[in-house]
């Protein structure tokens, strides 16, 4: 499965951004797909996971209440709803998917099998 996120880009503290990861290719039911993030300054870190049949969603905390995962399923991707951005969620974010199963796991980068190229994200104070 190859991965390609968009939607990224500058927006002021408070906005709100849609990114969006289009899969070429079948991600299985079971499977988990999932969005990190990454800064020059930390390494690549869980924000948010769905299992691609939909049953759970998992957010890590400093982004529950703001963002929202979800799929689309007429055009076989994922979304990530930002909303009420804050200037330290400027980073590069990368969807992945894999043999991830359950929500306890899926901040576990080593497990993802598939990888996209990221999108920038930049919010400004």
């Amino acid at each position: 499965v190859q991965l390609v996120e968009s939607g990224g880009g500058l927006v002021q503290a408070g906005g709100s951004l849609r990114l969006s990861c289009e899969a070429s290719g079948r991600v299985l039911n079971s499977y988990s797909m999932s969005w990190f993030r990454q800064t020059a300054e930390k390494e690549r870190e869980f924000v948010a996971a769905m299992q691609w049949g939909g049953t759970y969603t998992h957010y890590a905390d400093s982004v529950k209440g703001r963002f929202t995962i979800s799929r689309d399923n007429a055009q076989n991707r994922m979304l990530l709803q930002m909303n009420n951005l804050k200037p330290e969620d400027t980073a590069v974010y990368y969807c992945a998917t894999g043999p991830v199963y359950t929500s306890k796991t899926s901040g576990d980068k080593r497990i993802y099998s598939s990888w996209g190229q990221g999108t920038q994200v930049t919010v400004s104070a």
